[in-house]
């Protein structure tokens, strides 16, 4: 059965192909500004990437003076409520942020514009970004958005509280062993620090350790919550949770564990390489925090994610917003991107200016981590089987027990939310 959309409708007519990649656009004349240029708005939703992105496109409209780009930034609480709606009414901004959860979804309702006819016209080279983040914004063999960013999980911990357990700083060398070993040597019960945040609500803390055990979120349309290794993986979490290494997620429904690592009431924090500029604004952490590698379990492993600049379907500007997401792929682009030292950018040799811009921080861990990485999970309705996680992954996370179980009942269920897709 296929699912209805709340995308569905959202376009009557998308242009075909052929004709955008010859400037054709769709939704009638192109907007222009008071001296005549061609207007395109671009749709993001982190303030802290605004000032670097004006930037970029103040470089991209000194190689362009006949367009003009017009930032709209929306706060990711609202962000794809308010996307969905702009579609519907034909006012989605002409570029927009799209992220590898929603990829598919968009590009399947034809909300999306081809970006193949571009690449072949003007023989862009794809390649000069990570394989793993083609994939992730490719749909059926097309390639629907240009890679902006990527990033990767890393094991953050305070050097503060480690030398005060006499523990080694974590490195290559750490297993999930280490972590354990480690975390109980951290909590201390009289200052209420502990060792690590075991976060049910970030999908990022088990995707990773997934990946670390050798299992699977999702493979050929089918759940992998049911295979032993994904369990053993969850369970790495729920056993430190259980032995109160980790506070509980009472605690951290209201106060996240990034957080909890920031104000330096945990020692060790599974994050992201995007939130690096976070750690560095904070007095405290930029003085005694640090990174490194992932522990191994089975195997090495981490997630995988990144942004990418996709062109609207109802776009009245198709080939100026194609000239604008062109340079967003650029190096040039990603050169400013890196130096602003907000995110890692995706195009090829660009990511040591990144590494260098935080030298408090080991942040070549991030990147070291590409070798092993694998794609953030997704289909084409990733919100409604990730809303189950929670629910049925709940009772384990909170000290309760029964990983095993809970892990199964959600394959099962989730495999029903996959067919559903079909």
């Amino acid at each position: 059965m296929r699912r209805r959309t709340l995308l569905a409708g959202a376009l009557a007519a998308a242009p075909a192909a052929a004709g955008a990649a010859t400037g054709c656009s769709a939704g009638g004349a192109s907007a222009r500004t008071s001296d005549g240029r061609t207007l395109i708005s671009y749709g993001m939703w982190d303030p802290l990437q605004v000032a670097g992105m004006k930037k970029i496109i103040k470089a991209f409209e000194a190689e362009h003076p006949k367009i003009s780009v017009k930032v709209q930034v929306t706060p990711f609480t609202s962000y794809w409520t308010t996307l969905k709606t702009a579609m519907r009414g034909g006012s989605a901004p002409d570029v927009f942020w799209m992220n590898a959860v929603n990829l598919q979804l968009y590009a399947s309702e034809g909300v999306l514009q081809p970006l193949d006819p571009y690449l072949e016209r003007d023989k862009f080279d794809m390649g000069v970004h990570p394989e793993e983040l083609l994939r992730m914004y490719t749909h059926e063999g097309t390639h629907f958005a240009m890679p902006k960013d990527f990033d990767t999980i890393g094991l953050w911990y305070n050097k503060e509280l480690f030398d005060k357990a006499g523990i080694k700083y974590p490195d290559e060398s750490w297993t999930w062993d280490t972590v354990r070993d480690a975390a109980a040597e951290l909590t201390d019960r009289r200052t209420g620090v502990h060792g690590i945040a075991a976060e049910m609500h970030n999908q990022y803390t088990y995707y990773n350790t997934i990946a670390q055990a050798g299992g699977h979120v999702i493979r050929d349309g089918r759940s992998g919550f049911g295979d032993p290794r994904t369990i053993d993986g969850l369970r790495f979490w729920t056993d430190l949770i259980d032995r109160g290494h980790s506070p509980s997620q009472s605690a951290m429904a209201d106060t996240r564990g990034r957080q909890l690592y920031l104000s330096e009431r945990v020692a060790m924090n599974y994050d992201l390489s995007a939130m690096a500029s976070q750690m560095y604004a904070s007095p405290a952490i930029k003085d005694h925090g640090g990174v490194a590698v992932l522990p191994k379990g089975r195997e090495r492993g981490t997630t995988i994610h990144g942004l990418a600049n996709a062109i609207s379907g109802k776009s009245r500007n198709t080939e100026a917003a194609w000239q604008f997401v062109k340079f967003l792929g650029s190096r040039k682009a990603a050169e400013i991107q890196a130096r602003e030292g907000v995110t890692i950018s995706s195009y090829e040799g660009t990511q040591d200016t990144w590494v260098k811009s935080m030298p408090e921080f080991d942040l070549k861990v991030f990147t070291d981590m590409l070798d092993y990485a694998v794609p953030y999970p997704a289909s084409k309705h990733t919100a409604v089987w990730e809303n189950l996680q929670p629910q049925l992954l709940g009772g384990p996370f909170t000290g309760k027990g029964g990983i095993e179980d809970a892990s199964r009942t959600l394959a099962r269920q989730m495999d029903l939310a996959l067919e559903q897709e079909k």
